[in-house]
């Protein structure tokens, strides 16, 4: 794996103190920036605060939302356009219509491998929670809520560029009103968990890989909820039937390894659910070994 320079993003869009914004700062000190080759860019300045949705976009805190945007978008497109590659490590996955923003800036045309539990194309209207880390992915198509959309600069990668892997979803957001990825047209990459296992990880990541980078680069986000709670717990919304460490680690190594890869991003690791900080050094090593 070639190096990828570490940026904090401490951003949790439940709108309060702790959680998964501490997960930059909990795996700095458990050495990920060394393990990942690169630098170490520090941490934002960025909080998500609030409890309100506002009425126009649906989301908690909007305006910290679109903010931490606008700042993450910058400094991705900067780290970029200076010859590295970024890994932002949130906080939970607003961060990624940023991120995936700035790399669409200093590239062009770029790819989405989104390694998550869920598919996150709920918007303001259908996200039962209003937080914003349900909408990452329709806001990346550009799909709303329209005033994230257009702090991340409109859409930023086309739906036949991006996939949508590991997810285990399909019957809540069916009964939440979600659109669903197969109407979007054209229909993005879906490789659903179960599709994973039958093809083996390894085989369906490289597949996934393969078909990405024919087109150019491509911009991997890894939630940690793909994993099954078992393996994960520390995070905050559990669903059973996620992969093992031997699933994710198989999975992750194509993806990680890839020359078309332009940066990765991670969310939704909560240390406070994490005492002796156990599933943390986990998730260092399989990055590491990536």
């Amino acid at each position: 794996m070639e190096p990828l320079d570490f940026i904090g993003a401490p951003i949790d869009s439940v709108g309060r103190n702790g959680g998964a914004e501490l997960s930059p700062s909990t795996l700095r000190a458990l050495g990920l920036p060394a393990a990942l080759g690169g630098d170490d860019e520090g941490d934002l300045a960025l909080r998500i605060r609030g409890d309100e949705r506002d009425p126009e976009t649906g989301i908690i805190a909007s305006a910290d939302v679109l903010a931490a945007t606008t700042a993450i978008r910058a400094a991705v497109a900067e780290q970029i356009g200076a010859g590295a590659r970024p890994f932002v490590a949130g906080g939970c996955c607003a961060a990624l219509p940023g991120a995936l923003a700035g790399a669409r800036d200093a590239l062009g045309d770029i790819g989405l491998v989104h390694l998550d539990g869920h598919q996150d194309l709920y918007d303001g209207r259908t996200s039962t929670t209003g937080e914003a880390a349900d909408m990452p992915v329709s806001v990346a198509l550009g799909l709303g809520p329209e005033a994230w959309v257009e702090a991340a600069g409109g859409a930023s990668v086309a739906p036949d560029r991006a996939a949508l892997v590991g997810f285990r979803d399909r019957e809540e957001t069916l009964e939440d009103g979600m659109r669903q990825p197969q109407r979007i047209s054209p229909p993005p990459l879906l490789r659903p968990v179960e599709d994973l296992r039958a093809a083996g990880p390894a085989a369906a990541a490289a597949e996934v890989e393969e078909h990405l980078a024919a087109a150019g680069p491509f911009w991997l986000h890894f939630d940690v909820d793909v994993l099954d709670p078992g393996a994960f717990p520390a995070t905050d919304y559990l669903l059973p039937g996620g992969l093992s460490w031997e699933e994710l680690r198989a999975a992750i190594a194509p993806l990680l390894a890839s020359p078309a890869l332009a940066g990765a991003s991670l969310g939704c690791y909560n240390p406070e659910k994490d005492p002796g900080l156990a599933c943390g050094r986990r998730l260092v090593e399989v990055l590491a070994a990536g």
